[in-house]
């Protein structure tokens, strides 16, 4: 079975996240193979990216959501990091300001979608809106409730425009989250990142999986689909996310343009060049300069 179809959530699927073990894996991998693999598909996916790029038809908007301490870093960092930054855009979408707060929850989303060629990573995305909204009631229930068919209007109007869209959940335990906090206690070029919200925030670990939950359910679509990617183990997630990129892409069918230019007459300007090139440097070496 691909990866795209062990993780993918179905359209109209009920998801319950409490019955897809975050610490799992492929039988066929142990980390080291995983890590190979992994290399093997990023060079893959660059060679992709340019296609892409050349083509210059469509884009792809990738969305990375999780709790706190999920992998959404590393996940940009190991599987998008190696690729082209002309044609790649990594947004992260914090607490609103003042100016995208007197706009729709979608203005501010907008503006960062990815033009033809190129390809954008969301790290947190509108999903918020639906998520912390709705477990800290920013909002009340009749608003948040709305935006998922105003998501999913949304992401089909992308769609239509030539966009792909993929969404990872990124699933971690309760017990791998705490220690990737203790880990960024224990090392002092992490402090930065620690927030006392961190652990507040878990104190509604039960709300946040069941609004992860019902968004998964509601906004995986046909065209604009959510995969739930185990990721206590690091190395797995990179696998996983890395081979549901390549299988996406390699399935669109893309191909070079043709060229604009005469090759024919491009070649013989290029020949006629060289010999004028070869030319020149005879009269160097006879001028002794």
């Amino acid at each position: 079975m691909s990866y795209r179809d062990r993780f993918r959530v179905e359209e109209g699927a009920i998801v319950d996240l409490e019955k897809i073990d975050p610490g799992g894996s492929d039988e066929r991998h142990g980390k080291k193979s995983a890590v190979a693999e992994t290399a093997r598909l990023s060079r893959k996916l660059q060679e992709l990216q340019y296609l892409l790029y050349a083509e210059n038809r469509r884009s792809l908007l990738i969305c990375l959501q999780a709790m706190d301490a999920g992998g959404k870093d590393g996940a940009i960092r190991h599987v998008v990091g190696p690729l082209n930054p002309q044609g790649v855009r990594v947004y992260s979408f914090k607490e609103p300001s003042a100016q995208e707060a007197a706009h729709d929850f979608l203005w501010r989303i907008h503006k960062q979608v990815p033009p033809r060629g190129e390809i954008a990573v969301f790290n947190r995305s509108h999903y918020e809106d639906v998520l912390v909204a709705r477990v800290r009631n920013l909002v009340p229930e009749e608003v948040w409730s709305r935006r998922y068919r105003l998501i999913n209007d949304f992401e089909a109007n992308l769609i239509a425009g030539g966009t792909h869209i993929l969404k990872f959940f990124l699933h971690i335990s309760s017990g791998e989250q705490l220690k990737r906090f203790k880990k960024r206690l224990d090392d002092p070029t992490r402090h930065w990142k620690i927030s006392l919200a961190d652990y507040t925030e878990r104190d509604v670990w039960a709300q946040y999986q069941q609004a992860y939950a019902e968004a998964l359910s509601r906004t995986s679509t046909a065209q604009a689909p959510w995969f739930v990617i185990p990721a206590d183990r690091k190395w797995f997630r990179n696998l996983a996310v890395s081979n549901i990129l390549v299988e996406t892409l390699e399935s669109l069918d893309m191909a070079f343009p043709p060229p604009t230019a005469d090759i024919e007459e491009v070649r013989r300007r290029y020949h006629t060049a060289m010999r004028g090139e070869a030319k020149a440097r005879e009269g160097r070496k006879v001028s002794g300069r």
